[in-house]
């Protein structure tokens, strides 16, 4: 059992209260811009634990009645294939996602905005996709005269050109998929909109970091600059606060840089001062008051750190990312005094990779390994097999030992296995015909429904759930799919399998 660093109740009551004084101060039209995701913030989940994935969407149920969504996508994004990284889907398919996710709780998204717009092919299609589905679709382009020309940007040729998106609700929530998705900019336009025709209406940031009341240097506020490294985000104390207040509060650096420009335009489309007197005061953020065991947050925000280290080395050798993302991470370890191997499962695994070659000497192909800790402290290991990849043998071994298996059971019928590595040899032609963990899964199905033993141990799976698991090659699609699946923490060492009889 984890112990709890965050107490989510606490931040729900608090954060939920922030609002409603926001939405008050601007007689009741409030565009919130809601930083980070909306839905299974799981970066959030691991560095402080006790934080609810899904704390935000059970807030907006709460406000159901007084709130309606507007969800931004930028259509580069779409155009770009651009990956959430934590669910391994496009960015226009999570769209639909949050969708359809947001329907199951009983809250409608009013309109989808496909910002940047400029006629790109994918865009169009995503657009007539939505449109068909019977969604309100809008386009808006890019703002003539951002950041510079102030007096163009709020006006009819720059944010009036935009189309105006009717909402009812006196809280609008602007949501995206991920950063860069246009959503200042669709509540800064709606703003324009509203006060030509007589609303007041306000704006305000929904944050949750970095959080603004702990140190800089504070390990949940570096595991913030860890996540968007790719991005070159870094947080520092906020200036216009510190100048104001006297008050020390950490802010990331767009929101400083474009402050002044911000305040601006806030004050011509407002004609009257900003209320606002720092990047600080636009956040609602009571995140910091959730936190009631700070050592355990300290070092959940480290491993995070490692985690993050391991995905970007990952993403560089598959080109997704330079290699100044991996040199920020290492630089960022450098500042929490920890290195790969604090994370527990990672030597292990690099052992057992190594004892499985040691074990095959003179046999051809790649040795993997992989480590899985549970939710007692204990690790469970695995390694590849002509018969299953190491992380199909790692998962097996792990809900042998949570149902108390003797390790010669077996729980997948040989039978099974053998129809499978045919099919995929001498039907489909497969070079490599261990199973990887989907196959594996799909097999302990299979084999649950005629065998007790089976049974039992497929349904501890679930208690996989939040473990920590490291293997030494990056891996197979089936095997990412299948931990994903299970809601494990993966990482895996930069390494390529090629095909082979030990393909992981």
């Amino acid at each position: 059992m984890k112990t709890i660093g965050f107490d989510n109740e606490k931040y729900l009551k608090e954060q939920t209260e922030e609002i409603l004084k926001r939405v008050e101060l601007y007689n009741n039209k409030l565009y919130l811009e809601f930083g980070g995701k909306l839905l299974y913030d799981y970066h959030a989940h691991r560095v402080l634990p006790g934080y609810d994935p899904n704390v935000k969407i059970k807030l907006l149920k709460e406000l159901k009645e007084k709130t309606e969504i507007i969800l931004c996508i930028y259509a580069g994004h779409i155009e770009r294939r651009k990956i959430r990284a934590d669910f391994g889907f496009t960015y226009d398919v999570d769209v639909l996602k949050i969708i359809e996710d947001l329907g199951d709780w009983g809250i409608e998204v009013s309109a989808i905005v496909i910002t940047r717009f400029q006629g790109q092919p994918a865009a169009t299609i995503f657009k007539n996709k939505l449109e068909r589905r019977g969604l309100r679709v809008y386009t808006h382009g890019y703002t003539k005269g951002y950041p510079t020309d102030v007096d163009l940007i709020v006006s009819d040729a720059g944010y009036g050109a935009n189309v105006y998106i009717e909402t009812k609700k006196p809280l609008v929530i602007v949501t995206a998929p991920g950063p860069g998705s246009g959503k200042l900019a669709t509540c800064l336009s709606q703003m324009y909109h509203e006060y030509k025709r007589g609303t007041q209406a306000g704006y305000a940031k929904f944050e949750t970091f970095p959080i603004w009341n702990i140190p800089l240097k504070h390990p949940v506020n570096i595991a913030y600059e860890a996540a968007t490294a790719d991005i070159g985000d870094y947080n520092l104390i906020d200036p216009f606060h510190l100048e104001t207040y006297n008050e020390t509060s950490i802010n990331y650096n767009r929101d400083v840089e474009t402050f002044p420009v911000l305040e601006r335009i806030l004050e011509k489309i407002t004609g009257a001062a900003s209320v606002y007197k720092s990047p600080t005061d636009m956040g609602v953020n009571r995140c910091g008051f959730g936190i009631v065991n700070d050592e355990v947050v300290q070092n959940a925000a480290r491993q995070e750190v490692i985690r993050r280290f391991f995905r970007y080395q990952c993403e560089y050798m598959l080109g997704l990312v330079e290699e100044e993302s991996v040199q920020r991470i290492k630089m960022l370890m450098n500042e929490l005094g920890v290195e790969d191997k604090d994370r527990s499962v990672v030597q292990v695994a690099r052992d057992t990779a190594r004892e499985a070659e040691s074990q095959n000497k003179g046999h051809k192909g790649v040795f993997c390994g992989a480590a899985i800790e549970l939710s007692d402290g204990m690790i469970i290991t695995g390694k590849n097999s002509p018969l299953m990849h190491a992380a199909s043998s790692m998962v097996l071994n792990a809900i042998k030992t949570l149902t108390f298996i003797p390790d010669e059971i077996h729980l997948l019928s040989p039978n099974i296995i053998e129809s499978i590595k045919n099919f995929k040899e001498n039907i489909m032609g497969e070079k490599s015909a261990n199973l990887d963990l989907e196959e594996t899964l799909v097999a302990l199905s299979i084999s649950a429904a005629t065998n007790p033993t089976a049974q039992s141990a497929m349904k501890r799976l679930s208690e996989l759930r939040g473990c920590e698991v490291h293997i030494t090659h990056i891996p197979t699609p089936g095997d990412e799919s299948g931990l994903r699946r299970l809601a494990v923490n993966l990482t895996s060492d930069p390494n390529f399998s090629p095909h082979s009889l030990y393909l992981m």
